[in-house]
């Protein structure tokens, strides 16, 4: 798979030079070039090139932000995308003491694209100021304003900038989801649970508490309380397992639990099956994970839960599940040899556990 980072290719670049010179004759694209690749870009990750097409390009637009911001503002519209966050960064890096331009501009920017990461240095900035303005855009007929009032106050958004008071203190931020959680666009409302799920994971009281009085209200509030309540899921968290219906685990059992084979390599894949044996005779649902505890470069291990099946029983019931997990590395996770552990978990209570070995060859 083609690396996230070149979306910004030449072809890119020569777009951009393209409809730069045709909003702004003066531009001139040779010295821009010559500068944007002065740094190491095959080294750049993506959001490196980001910054470095901003402030390659900042010498050689007018010194005055507004009319810069015009010229952007006319380009804007031919970079949907993730590519089109060049915009909105230019806004981040040079637009902080123009506020009002600066918020209205990033407001129509992410119609294109997004300016959830542009967003952050305002916040840190003024963060009363800025969820001020972020419950104005909760309020727009624009579904992307809307989503960047959510998406841009997350607590732990990922590439995004951290703002500490928000991972402290996430409160601030309920009344712009309030506004949003009905909302009638999934972009947004998905946003609203990504939202929720960072807050569970800095407050899992405040996060147990909203789900508790979001559950049950509409069709569209239950999806969010869902999607947002994966975290303490797979912790088990037994306040979240009881607004889904997941009860005690006590009659649930397990058995035939095997893995294949118990030794393996890097890039081989590991084989399991169990049955899971109901003894309930009233209707009752089932949520099944299986968790691997990978052993880290330092000898310790860590675990990661995965979700395999959530069953609605109507009495007494046994079922069988097998399933192969793989041990290819990847860019989110490395593998180390060791001693590896793989559990079994039914609504949050782990039932069994086998371990294996993972091996240099």
């Amino acid at each position: 798979m083609e690396p996230l980072k070149n979306i910004y290719n030449l072809q890119f670049i020569t777009k951009l030079e393209d409809v730069i010179t045709l909003n702004y004759p003066a531009f001139e694209r040779e010295a821009f070039r010559t500068k944007l690749f002065e740094a190491d870009w095959e080294e750049l990750a993506l959001k490196e090139r980001m910054r470095q097409i901003t402030l390659s390009l900042a010498p050689f637009l007018p010194q005055d932000y507004k009319q810069t911001i015009e010229i952007l503002r006319k380009c804007a519209p031919s970079f949907t995308g993730l590519g089109g966050i060049i915009f909105p960064d230019f806004v981040e890096q040079y637009g902080l003491e123009e506020w009002e331009l600066s918020v209205e501009t990033l407001a129509f920017f992410t119609e294109f694209s997004t300016s959830e990461f542009a967003v952050r240095p305002f916040l840190i900035k003024n963060q009363t100021r800025m969820l001020a303005q972020m419950e104005e855009w909760a309020e727009s007929e624009n579904e992307h304003i809307r989503r960047l009032a959510s998406e841009g106050c997350r607590p732990r958004l990922p590439w995004g900038l951290s703002v500490p008071a928000l991972k402290k203190d996430p409160t601030p931020v309920l009344v712009i989801l309030e506004k949003l959680k009905e909302d009638e666009a999934l972009y947004v409302r998905k946003s609203v649970a990504n939202n929720l799920n960072d807050i569970s994971r800095i407050n899992p009281d405040l996060a147990v508490t909203i789900a508790q009085s979001w559950y049950g209200n509409s069709q569209k509030t239950d999806w969010i309380v869902k999607h947002a309540s994966r975290s303490l899921l797979k912790k088990g968290d037994p306040r979240v397992l009881q607004i889904f219906g997941y009860e005690s685990s006590d009659s649930l059992s397990l058995a035939d639990f095997t893995i294949t084979p118990e030794k393996l390599a890097w890039g081989e894949n590991i084989a399991f099956s169990f049955t899971l044996i109901s003894r309930i005779e009233t209707p009752h649902k089932v949520r099944v994970e299986y968790a691997i505890d990978y052993v880290k470069a330092n000898g310790t291990r860590s675990r990661k839960v995965f979700h395999l099946s959530e069953l609605e029983w109507r009495g007494s019931m046994k079922k069988t599940f097998a399933k192969n997990h793989s041990f290819k590395d990847l860019t989110t996770r490395r593998h180390y040899p060791g001693v590896h552990r793989i559990a079994i978990i039914v609504n949050g209570t782990e039932k069994a556990a086998l371990e294996f070995e993972l091996i240099q060859t």
